[in-house]
């Protein structure tokens, strides 16, 4: 990997890993509907007169059904999931649960027949890697607050199917066209609800500074930067900060919120990490084919 290549990809394995800090942060004050409305609204202001410019978003609005699609998926619905399960858990364990995004990813492909059947080694890796699911809500997780880790799951699938619909439906659009109607697209759904959950007193300093690192360096900036990491090493090798963002995510949260991390949640991030390997790997018989022309989203920053 060149230099840029790993700058890029240091700075995007901090980038991402940092939202799950500013949400915790934010959530405090914010509901979550105002949250994703200020996130997606803020950063869709920076971004859609750049893909205007460049003529890049009115290709993308001609495909109006694939982007709904994938704003509801990749957008709209996993960030208020998430952003509310935050209310309840640690950003720290919200963090380590989303990276079980690739288990989803794998069994996606299996059932929507985009991949052959799960070879033996690519099952264990799904099992392996909801055992880590199973471990992490075991140590951590509380009865009261098991629908909220569960509904991270559903945060998890949600970011699976969106890279699916792109590479399906959307891969031949511009990057940031497609990014920037998605954010726009959310942040038009959220404005009649958001109108109803206005902060009803003065913001802190932290909760203000929380919702501007979200929308300024995770949200625009981090698409930017990912789309230029996927540019200078290709899709595959890109997917890799999938592993580095829950890690830094923990670490900030051990560190500035003085979040709890033992044995048991260090060894169910062992698991996923070890069953998204697994589970994403070629097939023995498989030989390794040039990467088409992509535009994945990995977690989309949450």
């Amino acid at each position: 990997m060149s230099r840029k290549g790993w700058l890029l990809f240091v700075a995007m394995g901090v980038i991402w890993g940092l939202p799950y800090l500013l949400i915790k942060i934010a959530v405090r004050e914010i509901s979550p509907p105002m949250l994703v409305e200020m996130r997606t609204g803020g950063a869709s202001l920076l971004l859609v007169p750049i893909a205007l410019a460049r003529g890049e978003l009115l290709p993308v609005l001609r495909r109006w059904k694939a982007l709904i699609a994938f704003s509801l998926v990749e957008v709209s619905i996993p960030w208020l999931l998430l952003f509310n399960a935050e209310t309840k858990l640690s950003s720290s364990l919200s963090g380590l649960l989303v990276a079980t995004v690739p288990l989803a990813a794998a069994v996606l492909a299996r059932a929507t027949h985009t991949a052959d059947r799960l070879d033996r080694r690519q099952l264990v890796g799904v099992l392996v890697g909801l055992g880590g699911v199973a471990a992490l809500v075991g140590f951590n997780v509380g009865t009261s607050d098991l629908w909220a880790a569960l509904s991270i799951g559903v945060v998890a699938i949600g970011y699976a199917l969106g890279p699916f619909i792109l590479s399906n439906y959307l891969k031949d659009l511009p990057a940031l066209g497609v990014m920037a109607a998605g954010l726009a697209l959310c942040a038009i759904i959220y404005a009649p609800i958001a109108a109803f959950a206005v902060p009803t007193r003065p913001l802190s300093a932290s909760v203000i500074t929380s919702v501007i690192g979200l929308t300024l360096i995770c949200t625009a900036l981090g698409f930017v930067l990912f789309f230029a990491l996927i540019s200078e090493v290709g899709p595959v090798r890109a997917t890799v900060i999938t592993y580095v963002n829950p890690a830094v995510a923990v670490v900030l949260g051990v560190a500035v919120l003085g979040e709890g991390f033992g044995w048991g949640t260090a060894f169910g991030f062992l698991l996923i990490v070890i069953g998204c390997y697994l589970a994403t790997g070629r097939k023995a018989q498989e030989r390794p084919a040039a990467p088409a022309p992509s535009v994945l989203i990995v977690g989309d920053g949450s």
